[in-house]
This record gives C-alpha cells, sequence and structure tokens, in this order.
C-alpha cells in the first residue's frame, strides 16, 4: 500500500489540475506517483487473487485455470 502522504499529494495534485494547469514538474510528479499507486494495487491484488478459489453451488472448484496455474507456478509451499 502507498503511503498516506503520497497518496495525499495525490490528491492534491489532482484537485489543483482541475482548477489550474500544473507546471512541468508537478506533472511529471503526478505521473511517477501515479505509476508507483498502480504497481502498489496491481501487487495488492495479485496477493489477494492467489487465494482465491471460485467454488460453483453445487461444490465444485471452478477456479480459472490461468489462476490454478499462477498459484501453482507461485507457491513458494
Amino acid at each position: 500500500m502507498l503511503p498516506k502522504h503520497k497518496i495525499a499529494r495525490i490528491n492534491e495534485l489532482a484537485n489543483k489540475a482541475k482548477q489550474s494547469k500544473l507546471t512541468e514538474d508537478e506533472a511529471k510528479e503526478q505521473t511517477k506517483l501515479r505509476a508507483e499507486y498502480l504497481q502498489s494495487f496491481r501487487s495488492s491484488m495479485l496477493n489477494t487473487l492467489k487465494g482465491v478459489t471460485v467454488v460453483d453451488p453445487l461444490g465444485n472448484d471452478v477456479t480459472p485455470e490461468k489462476l490454478k496455474r499462477y498459484k501453482d507456478k507461485n507457491d513458494l509451499h
């Protein structure tokens, strides 16, 4: 997860961009912070998906094969 001060800065820059034009340095900072945020989000989502098993109403494991392969490939046990 991204630190709170970085998320606050992302929001600050977004609000400023709505009201006026960002400077070149601010635009670069915004791009960098957004990339960090997306990387953090994707990493968190992958960690969440590693623990997911999809089960149909009959109790059959219907987890997508791609996710099963990913879990098997990255299993640390």
